[in-house]
């Protein structure tokens, strides 16, 4: 259990687009791993896409009745499989 809080948490800053029951919310955050390959070279250029993932509440935001709004600027830490995110700050 101690390996697990070792490891590195990847925090990305995302913009709530939908509120859903439950304390889940559609998150836009910037996609992993965007880049595309220009013909004829190596060179790399990066393209500026989004994805959305579902986040959920910390329990520290439920415990504080911290309210997240649509269009409100949250940090978000990313599970290890990339699907779901949990919501542990409102910027």
């Amino acid at each position: 259990m101690s390996d697990q809080k070792n490891e590195k948490l990847s925090v990305v800053k995302g913009i709530v687009t939908e509120a859903l029951p439950s304390t889940l919310f559609r998150v836009k955050i910037p996609a992993r791993n965007a880049t595309q390959s220009v013909a004829g070279g190596d060179d790399k250029n990066e393209i500026d896409t989004e994805q959305e993932i579902l986040a959920y509440l910390s329990g520290k935001m439920r415990m504080h009745r911290i309210k997240v709004l649509i269009g409100d600027a949250v940090e978000v830490v990313l599970d290890s499989y990339g699907g779901k995110g949990r919501i542990i700050k409102r910027l």
